[in-house]
């Protein structure tokens, strides 16, 4: 079969049927969520899709390229601020409470996870990573676990009725500091499982590259002080810039591309991303080539692991991931003053894994530092945890005492993958 052949197949069943069954779902399920399963459901019952050339080798370049690009709005999105008005029910935190408050939401998690993997799941057959071990391998299950999906927060947010919308602002600041811990924390991750291995073998190559993402970063802070308003065609030719230079950086670096992708997205200047049609772009990268990514991603997964005890595992850990992040922010708000349905409500948005979590758990398998196992289970994680998360708020928060918004457009209800 013909490599546009393959494609083609390739795109019928990860892009076409997901946005499908999506629409006749009246998008009730994340866009990202349901290739996957599409994915799951094939490798489980063993469909012999290489016969039709899936993965196909230009599927497989496009969803990457797509899953690059989310990682890049990613970062941009830390410069975005939708529904920034404060409700007078809602206290104004202090920085330092905010601050203390996404750590303890994001450390509590964490560290209970990982001791948790450590005690009860690294020691079950089929759980132990070919490339970690220890300490290292359920920390990087823990961080999983732990982390909050900002760009499905963010549309998650925008969605919601006005009288609700403050607390999900409030979610978002924390999801903030979640999301880029998540990076910062696969690349330690990485540079810990390969010891002092990681930085052998440097040549000049690499110093180029630790020395560019500086640069990166200092450009952006010197554009944002004496280049805050250029032309826009300017700012457009600046982002492949940006996205490619950070994506070989890291790589070089030996860390994961989307790494430096998101990275670069972060230090790009405010005041230019504030121009860009950061959510249009993303949105666009996810109905209709990220699929593909997350469709091959399910279809990697050994269906022979997605055994009865990985589902029971991935409840597990859906347990632990949703007691801990809740019971973590209701211990410890972010701001002194908020009820305790304003923080359950909170918590239950931050307990949202998003397709970042998705994206983390295929980087990590594919470093080695996950099994099969464990890999099958984070991703059946995933899905229901972003699931969940419309349910438990709306469970957890007060009722709305106004009428709900009216259905918001296809481009913002994708952005729940």
């Amino acid at each position: 079969m013909s490599n546009i052949t393959a494609l083609i197949a390739d795109s019928a069943i990860f892009v076409i049927l997901p946005w499908i069954l999506w629409r006749i779902l009246k998008r009730t399920i994340p866009i990202a969520v349901i290739p996957i399963l599409v994915g799951i459901f094939l490798a489980v019952l063993h469909v012999p899709t290489q016969k039709i050339g899936i993965p196909s080798i230009y599927g497989n370049d496009i969803g990457w390229v797509a899953v690059l690009v989310l990682a890049f709005t990613a970062g941009l999105e830390m410069w975005q601020h939708p529904g920034q008005q404060q409700s007078a029910d809602l206290p104004e935190p202090s920085v330092g409470r905010l601050l203390g408050g996404a750590v303890v939401a994001l450390g509590a998690p964490f560290i209970i996870g990982s001791i948790l993997v450590y005690e009860f799941f690294l020691p079950l057959h089929g759980w132990q990573a070919p490339r970690a071990h220890g300490w290292i391998a359920a920390a990087a299950i823990g961080l999983c676990i732990a982390v909050s999906a900002l760009p499905v927060l963010i549309g998650i947010v925008r969605e919601l009725p006005s009288d609700q919308r403050p607390i999900g602002q409030l979610a978002l600041k924390l999801a903030v500091v979640d999301d880029a811990a998540l990076w910062i924390g696969l690349a330690l991750l990485q540079f810990a499982a390969k010891g002092s291995a990681a930085l052998h073998g440097w040549t000049g190559l690499e110093f180029v590259a630790a020395a560019l993402l500086g640069l990166l970063a200092l450009g952006g802070s010197l554009a944002a002080r004496h280049l805050k308003n250029p032309p826009l065609w300017m700012i457009w030719c600046a982002v492949p810039v940006y996205l490619a230079a950070g994506s070989w950086a890291s790589m070089q670096l030996g860390l994961h591309e989307l790494i430096g992708a998101y990275f670069a997205g972060a230090v790009m200047p405010p005041r230019w991303v504030r121009r860009l049609p950061v959510e249009q772009v993303g949105t666009f990268a996810l109905i209709w080539f990220a699929p593909m990514f997350f469709g091959h991603s399910g279809l990697h997964i050994d269906g022979d692991a997605l055994t009865w005890p990985s589902v029971l595992a991935s409840l597990m850990l859906v347990v632990i991931s949703v007691v801990t992040k809740i019971g973590a922010v209701y211990i410890f708000p972010p701001a002194s003053g908020l009820t305790r349905r304003q923080a359950l409500g909170i918590g239950s948005l931050l307990q949202c894994k998003g397709l970042m979590e998705i994206v983390a758990a295929t980087i990590l398998h594919g470093q080695g530092m996950l099994s099969e196992f464990a890999f099958a289970s984070l991703m059946v994680l995933a899905v229901i945890s972003t699931t969940l998360t419309g349910p438990l708020f709306q469970l957890a928060t007060p009722k709305p005492r106004r009428q709900p918004t009216p259905p918001l457009s296809e481009n913002t209800a994708a952005l729940r993958g």
